[in-house]
C-alpha cells in the first residue's frame, strides 16, 4: 500500500554530505532526510584520519592544489580542485561553529604541527598524510568521522524543519519526462519496518548516498556502501564517470574478528613503518616517499609483497614512538587492537588492503547539479573532478562539506522559481508476490563480490575483466527477472544496485587501455601521454 509525503527537498543519505545540505537549508524550507539504517551508520562515522584544509600560515592554497593534482595522476579537474581547496578554511570554520571537537594543539614544543600562527586564529593540531607536502590534516584524535557525524546529527535532530526517516531505503527516483528537460520529482522509498513502499514527492532531490565499495569482498566501508545513488542516477538517465578508479586503502586491520576496521593513514603520517613478516621495511624499494607515498602506490606495493611471499598480511609498526604519544593520538586504534590482543605500543599491527573509496560516480557541476533537472548529488556518490585517478588522503570529507554547501546555496536560489510538478504515480505491488527463494539473493551477493575482488581488484588484466563482465551481465539479468516478480526488500534493492554498479566499473575499466592512478592492468602497464576521463552515457529512454 503506497502513501505519499511532500517535501520541498528530499536528501537521500545522512552522512557528512547529506547532513550538511540539510543543515544549510534548515529554516528556509521543509526537508526530509532518509537513511537506510540508523542515521549515524554511514561511511562518515568510520573516517579516522581527518580533513585536509589550508589552515596553517606556512601552507598555501597553491600547495594543496599542487599536491592534489599530483596525487590525481593527471586526471584532476584543476577548476574543481581549486574551487574545493579555496573553500577549505571556510568549511572547517563551519564545522567548528557546529561544535565539532577537533583536537587542540598541545603546548609541549613537539614537532607535530599546528594551525596557529600570525595569519591564523586556529589553535588545532595538524597531522600529515600520504601525498601531502605539509601538515594540513585537522582531526579529532583518530575518530574524526565519528566526531563530525555525531555533531552534525545532533544539530540536525534539533531542527524543526527537518524530518528524519531512519531505516528507509531509496528504490528509484521519480522522473517527469514530459518536460523540455527531464525533471526529478521525488523518490520511491522502502520502509524497512512496515515493509511497504512510500513515495516522497519533492521539488528537489539530493543524492548523498556514499560510495560503492561493498561491491568488493573486502572493504573498510559499512554494509550500506552499495552504490545506491550511482545506480539510481544511472537508471534515471544521468552520466557517470571514472568508475574504474576504486581506491583500496592500504591498511585495514587483518584479524578474523576485525571486520572493516581501518588503520588510519595518520599512523604512517606520524612515523609508522610498513614491514614484511620478517621485519624488513619494503616501501623505500617502491617509492622515494616510502610510507608517505599516495595510497595507490602503497596498496599495490603491499599487494605485490603479499603475493610474492604468499603472506596473508604485512605489518604496520608505530611502536617505536612513545607510549604516551600513541595513546594520545590513536586511542581508538589502540583500544580496538588491544581488545583483539594486539598492543600497538609494543608490537606491529597486521594489515591488508581493502576497498575503501569510489573516486568516480555521478557527474555533477560545482553546485552538485546532475544531468537531470532538480536532481543534485554530493559526496562520494559523485564525480566532481577533484580526485582524478586517485583521491588524496583526507580530501573526501572536505569535498562533502564544500559541495554540500554549494548545493544548498544553489537550491536556496531556486526555491522561488521551481514549481511543483504533478504528483508521482503510486508504487504498484499488485503484480508481484512474496519471495520464498531469498537464498538466490544471498548467493548472488556473494558471487558478485568475490568475482569483483578476484578480477577487478588492485591489479587487473583484460582476461580477468572479460570474465567479470560476462558474469556481471548474467547476474544482472537474473536479478532483474527476480526483481520484476517479487516484492522488494532491503537486500534485493542493494543487490540490484551493486550489480548495476559492478557493470559500470567493469565497463569503465575495459575502456582504459593504460595504467594510471588506481587503475593498474598488466596488459597496459604504461601511462598514456594525455589523460582522459571515462564517461559513460546511459541508454536513451523511449520517446
Amino acid at each position: 500500500m503506497d502513501s505519499t509525503k511532500q517535501y520541498d527537498v528530499v536528501v537521500i543519505g545522512s552522512g557528512a554530505a547529506g547532513s550538511t545540505v540539510a543543515l544549510a537549508l534548515a529554516g528556509h524550507t521543509n526537508i526530509a532526510i532518509i537513511s537506510k539504517a540508523d542515521l549515524q551508520e554511514g561511511s562518515t562515522r568510520y573516517a579516522q584520519g581527518g580533513i585536509a584544509a589550508v589552515l596553517d600560515a606556512t601552507d598555501s592554497v597553491d600547495a594543496h592544489v599542487a599536491d592534489t593534482l599530483r596525487a590525481g595522476d593527471g586526471l584532476c579537474d584543476e577548476t574543481a580542485v581549486r574551487f574545493t581547496v579555496e573553500r577549505s578554511r571556510e568549511a572547517i570554520q563551519w564545522l567548528i561553529d557546529q561544535g565539532v571537537p577537533f583536537t587542540k594543539q598541545r603546548n609541549d614544543n613537539d614537532d607535530h604541527g599546528d594551525a596557529s600562527g600570525s595569519e591564523s586564529n586556529y589553535d588545532y593540531h595538524l597531522t600529515r598524510e600520504g601525498g601531502h607536502s605539509s601538515r594540513r590534516i585537522i582531526h579529532a584524535k583518530d575518530a574524526t568521522g565519528e566526531a563530525v557525524s555525531t555533531t552534525l546529527l545532533d544539530r540536525l535532530k534539533r531542527e524543526p524543519s527537518i524530518d528524519t526517516f531512519a531505516h528507509h531505503v531509496a528504490i528509484d527516483l521519480v522522473v517527469e519526462r514530459d518536460q523540455p528537460q527531464a525533471q526529478c520529482t521525488g523518490v520511491y522509498v522502502y520502509d524497512c519496518e512496515t515493509q511497504h513502499v512510500i513515495t516522497l514527492h519533492a521539488r528537489f532531490v539530493v543524492l548523498a548516498t556514499g560510495g560503492a565499495s561493498k561491491v568488493y569482498l573486502y572493504t573498510s566501508n559499512p554494509d550500506g556502501a552499495s552504490g545506491d545513488g550511482i545506480a539510481m542516477a544511472w537508471r534515471a538517465g544521468c552520466r557517470v564517470a571514472n568508475m574504474e578508479f576504486n581506491q583500496f586503502h592500504p591498511t585495514c586491520l587483518y584479524h578474523p574478528q576485525a571486520k572493516s576496521f581501518l588503520i588510519t593513514e595518520a599512523v604512517r603520517g606520524e612515523g609508522g613503518l610498513l614491514l614484511l613478516p620478517d621485519g624488513e621495511r619494503f616501501m623505500p624499494r617502491f617509492d622515494e616517499r616510502a610510507e608517505l607515498a599516495p595510497r595507490d602506490i602503497v596498496a599495490r606495493a603491499i599487494d605485490h609483497e603479499m603475493k610474492r611471499l604468499g603472506s596473508d598480511c604485512v605489518y604496520l609498526d608505530i611502536s617505536h614512538r612513545d607510549r604516551e604519544f600513541i595513546l594520545d593520538h590513536f586511542p581508538t586504534i589502540y583500544q580496538r587492537c588491544l581488545d583483539l590482543g594486539i598492543d600497538i605500543t609494543r608490537e606491529a599491527i597486521p594489515v591488508v588492503p581493502a576497498a575503501h573509496y569510489s573516486c568516480g560516480g555521478v557527474m555533477v557541476d560545482v553546485q552538485g547539479q546532475t544531468d537531470l533537472g532538480n536532481l543534485y548529488a554530493v559526496g562520494e556518490t559523485t564525480f566532481t573532478g577533484l580526485h582524478g585517478a586517485n583521491r588524496m588522503a583526507s580530501n573526501s570529507l572536505l569535498e562533502c562539506v564544500v559541495y554540500a554547501q554549494a548545493c544548498a546555496s544553489d537550491i536556496l536560489g531556486k526555491l522561488d522559481s521551481v514549481a511543483w510538478l504533478p504528483e508521482p504515480r503510486y508504487w504498484d505491488e499488485t503484480q508481484v508476490t512474496d519471495s520464498d527463494e531469498d537464498v538466490i539473493i544471498s548467493h548472488n551477493w556473494d558471487e558478485l563480490r568475490r568475482f569483483m575482488w578476484d578480477y577487478v581488484g588492485i591489479v587487473r588484466t583484460t582476461k580477468r575483466l572479460q570474465r567479470a563482465q560476462h558474469r556481471a551481465k548474467l547476474l544482472r539479468h537474473e536479478i532483474a527477472e527476480y526483481y520484476s516478480n517479487y516484492r522488494v526488500s532491503n537486500d534485493l534493492i542493494e543487490l540490484r544496485n551493486l550489480a548495476m554498479v559492478a557493470e559500470l566499473i567493469i565497463d569503465s575499466a575495459m575502456r582504459r587501455h593504460e595504467s594510471r592512478g588506481l587503475h593498474y592492468t598488466l596488459d597496459y602497464p604504461d601511462r598514456q601521454t594525455h589523460g582522459h576521463n571515462t564517461v559513460l552515457y546511459p541508454p536513451k529512454f523511449p520517446g
